[in-house]
């Protein structure tokens, strides 16, 4: 063990090492614990870390952990937003949550998404026939035009450029101090004061407003007060519909490196016949690749998870990198098998990335299937596209949270 690595494991406080080893810090210090269970503080706060299928359901448990006052302030004035569903619990994250749960569940308004995604591909990739594009940067720009377009937000090729870009800048920062921190918090700033108008607009009745986007509904909701929303919590939840999509473009780089790495892959979305192939290669993309380290909550009271004591108060994390390579549920958890998912399909229930318990009454987000059904429609494009990989750096750094390989992965469009 190097002076560095002895010197962060002596650290009382885990912000430190978890700030500089990014993604593979917890499962280091996790392999030297028993049980599931690995305590240290954060932000100067007493912490337990949580790994395992019991620790998911207790996790989501709201008799055990909760949402609010969870979230630093860091994260909410970058990645989540004040006063965002996030932080909500009990009937006031029920009621903001049915919100969600009618835009983003939708099985028609989930269709014209991907829809408006796959359109916007195919004009963007015939624009820059011939050339060297990024397709990280590329797909975040498609993406945002596309959620932009059916949220019911004004949108140009510049306003896209921009929102691609901010959206982009705080899911990076979120989780760093220093120059990205502070892009995060800039965009955030300028994301939500540019919505503004347009939530005044759609109270008032904006021409050509659809009734069900989600600019309209959430500016006409009525909290569980039978309240209207702050302006401002509008437009907080606005970006919390459009920055989750375009963080899409995170998984689609993480796709076009598994169709690199893995050519067959490639020939069996060729041939899916029905659509689960893809949909099996987007949950596998989401399993095996980096995005969330972890996720946290507040223990709501005095409670015991596997004869460990949690005191009220004490900051409950829930690891959720080792969870999709814990070899207690996945077999050869570093091998990329998107088949996993068809010779089990109730596996796709263990994945957590974007949260866990039912969408409806617990805290797995109702955009999940927005992700896969966008995702597994642009590697099927991926895959019949033609294109080729130049020589580029794509290794992926565990240091770095978000990561992504370093190249931003590069292709030749044909």
């Amino acid at each position: 063990m190097s002076t560095v690595a002895r010197f962060l494991r002596s650290l009382p406080d885990s912000t430190l090492p978890l700030a500089v080893r990014g993604y593979s810090w917890l499962p280091d210090r996790m392999s030297d614990v028993h049980g599931g269970v690995l305590r240290t503080r954060v932000l100067g706060r007493p912490a337990i870390f949580l790994r395992g299928p019991e620790a998911v359901d207790f996790f989501y448990d709201e008799d055990h952990v909760v949402r609010r006052e969870a979230l630093p302030g860091p994260v909410l004035d970058t990645l989540i937003g004040r006063g965002a569903v996030h932080t909500l619990d009990g009937e006031s994250h029920r009621v903001r949550k049915d919100i969600f749960l009618g835009l983003l569940m939708d099985e028609r308004g989930v269709a014209d998404l991907q829809g408006r995604v796959v359109a916007g591909w195919r004009e963007w990739t015939a624009r820059h026939s011939g050339e060297e594009v990024v397709l990280f940067d590329g797909v975040a720009e498609v993406l945002a035009a596309a959620v932009s377009e059916w949220a019911g937000l004004p949108c140009s090729d510049a306003s896209a450029a921009g929102t691609a870009r901010d959206c982009v800048a705080m899911v990076d920062g979120f989780a760093t101090p220093g120059p990205r921190h502070f892009r995060a918090r800039r965009a955030r700033r300028e994301q939500e004061a540019s919505l503004l108008p347009v939530v005044e607009h759609a109270r008032t009745g904006r021409p050509g407003l659809a009734d069900g986007s989600a600019v309209a509904v959430l500016a006409r909701h009525r909290d569980a007060a039978g309240l209207p929303l702050a302006p401002h919590t509008v437009a907080v939840e606005v970006l919390n519909v459009v920055r989750p999509t375009v963080a899409i473009a995170w998984f689609v780089a993480f796709a076009a490196h598994a169709l690199h790495r893995w050519p067959d892959q490639r020939i069996a979305l060729l041939t899916d016949e029905d659509g689960s192939r893809a949909r099996a290669f987007a949950h596998e993309v989401r399993r095996f690749y980096p995005f969330a380290p972890f996720v946290g909550g507040l223990a709501q009271r005095d409670a015991a998870w596997r004869g460990q004591r949690i005191k009220a108060g004490t900051m409950v994390l829930l690891d959720i990198f080792g969870h999709h390579r814990d070899p207690a549920q996945w077999d050869h958890p570093r091998r990329f098998d998107p088949d996993r998912f068809l010779r089990e399909p109730g596996a796709v229930h263990r994945l957590i990335p974007q949260g866990g318990g039912d969408p409806a009454t617990g805290h797995r987000c109702p955009g999940e299937d927005i992700t896969v059904t966008v995702l597994a429609a642009l590697s099927t494009e991926l895959a019949s596209l033609g294109h080729t990989v130049p020589h580029q750096d794509l290794r992926i750094p565990l240091s770095r949270v978000p990561t992504l390989p370093r190249s931003g992965v590069r292709i030749r469009l044909p």
